[in-house]
């Protein structure tokens, strides 16, 4: 069963013998859910990077530092441009309020934007008129990773192989590539059996694992409903998508 807590620390233990790896989780929702992943991780002498929004569905004080407590970091999950309507000058005074509200409670050094699949902004356009790295961000994961080193695996969709239906959670430039490769998965499974074996392409590429901790539960109502519910934003996802692109 894909998307349980169970499997999910097969996959630690799987990455654990795998050279080199960056795990990020982006905390949209219920970080309640951030926590369990995080005692788990912390349970086998691993650490991550929560990125945590600054709305309601996703920041709660007790919980981030809960989280940073157990040795991980946290970082802004940004959505600026998004919420200030395409206002750059207010989008990034939005930025630097809710980065310093972020850290009053924990030190934060990285930030990463949001993928607002229904807006037709992308926050990370902040960048091209502000320094991001002025304000003390050592680490925006999408703009600093070398991706020609780099596979980027995130389970958008509720899916290793989502970017097919991403709108922008996704590296476009190299994604050809690296499916010629044999490196896109579909399951969990499929990318535990893939580190398993040490011929296998992917030990030629450091790791960027990304998940989302509300999808990863214990088997039952709310792993169904969490199911059901990707299924249906996939499919609109992919109707953004197609009429985009």
């Amino acid at each position: 069963m894909d998307f349980t807590i169970e499997k999910y620390s097969e996959l630690l233990k799987a990455l654990k013998t795998h050279n080199n790896f960056i795990i990020r989780h982006d905390v949209d929702l219920r970080p309640d859910y951030s926590l369990r992943i995080a005692q788990v991780e912390a349970e086998l002498g691993m650490r991550a990077t929560y990125y945590f929004r600054t709305v309601a569905e996703s920041y709660d004080e007790k919980t981030i530092q809960q989280i940073v407590s157990l040795g991980h970091r946290a970082g802004y999950h940004y959505e600026s441009l998004t919420t200030c309507n395409g206002d750059m000058t207010a989008a990034y005074e939005d930025f630097c309020k809710n980065l310093t509200r972020l850290r009053k409670l924990v030190p934060v050094t990285t930030a990463c934007a949001h993928g607002s699949p229904k807006s037709k902004w992308n926050s990370q356009d902040i960048w091209n008129q502000y320094d991001i790295q002025a304000l003390g961000i050592e680490y925006e994961p999408m703009m600093d990773t070398d991706f020609s080193q780099t596979l980027y695996l995130t389970d958008t969709g509720r899916r290793w192989d989502g970017y097919k239906v991403s709108v922008r959670d996704k590296v476009p430039q190299y994604q050809r590539q690296w499916t010629e490769e044999g490196l896109t998965f579909h399951s969990t499974e499929d990318i535990i059996h893939a580190i398993s074996d040490i011929n296998h392409p992917i030990h030629k590429y450091n790791l960027l694992i990304n998940t989302h901790p509300q999808r990863w539960m214990p088997f039952g109502r709310g792993w169904l409903r969490e199911a059901v519910m990707q299924n249906l934003k996939n499919i609109a996802k992919r109707i953004i998508v197609c009429t985009k692109y």
